[in-house]
């Protein structure tokens, strides 16, 4: 399978992170970040500068060339790609309890990266922290009634709605609905703007 290259490197360090046995703060004290910073490279929330991520691989004592040379860097000319439900891969964003994604896909689209994923909500399921994300979003309910805390807006959204906004403003969903809510998520990631 083949993923966009900044989702991959996001990837690469939670996995050699978690396979090491550091935790985030132990990584981000290493690094000379913040722990937060560190959560949101792995989980895609934010990409690191070119010596933020150099750094963070000197932490986890990886050879460099050896980290980048494990990165996919082949890109798919096809205009027809094809993901069977099968090989959506699940993985955490940040610890919610009743929240489950699954990427779909990423892809570069002329230069930006795009990855589109599936993310189950749990009755009740509820996130209790303000997030933020370095990309616009696109949510579409496909089963469900979710509510959206956008820049302390609410919105209410049911099978069929569907809502765009910029992820850095803080939002945060919550299943409000009587069964397992179902969300088509599309991540737009832009260049960073400072």
């Amino acid at each position: 399978m083949t993923e966009d290259i900044i989702i991959q490197i996001s990837n690469r360090i939670k996995e050699k992170r978690k396979a090491k046995g550091i935790t985030i703060q132990e990584l981000a004290d290493k690094a000379e970040v913040s722990k937060g910073l560190i959560s949101q490279i792995e989980n895609n929330r934010t990409v690191p500068s070119l010596l933020v991520l150099i750094n963070i691989i000197r932490a986890l004592n990886l050879d460099l060339n050896e980290f980048f040379n494990e990165i996919d860097q082949q890109s798919q000319q096809s205009r027809v790609i094809i993901k069977q439900k099968s090989s959506y891969q699940e993985f955490e964003k940040e610890p919610a309890k009743g929240f489950q994604y699954k990427r779909i896909l990423t892809k570069n689209v002329k230069h930006f990266p795009v990855d589109i994923v599936m993310l189950e909500l749990k009755k009740g399921a509820r996130r209790s922290q303000i997030v933020k994300t370095d990309a616009y979003e696109y949510k579409y309910i496909i089963k469900g009634k979710v509510e959206y805390l956008i820049d302390s807006e609410k919105y209410i959204l049911e099978e069929g709605d569907s809502l765009f906004f910029d992820g850095r403003l803080g939002h945060k969903p919550a299943n409000i609905g009587e069964d397992t809510a179902q969300i088509l998520v599309v991540y737009f990631f832009l260049e960073n703007e400072k």
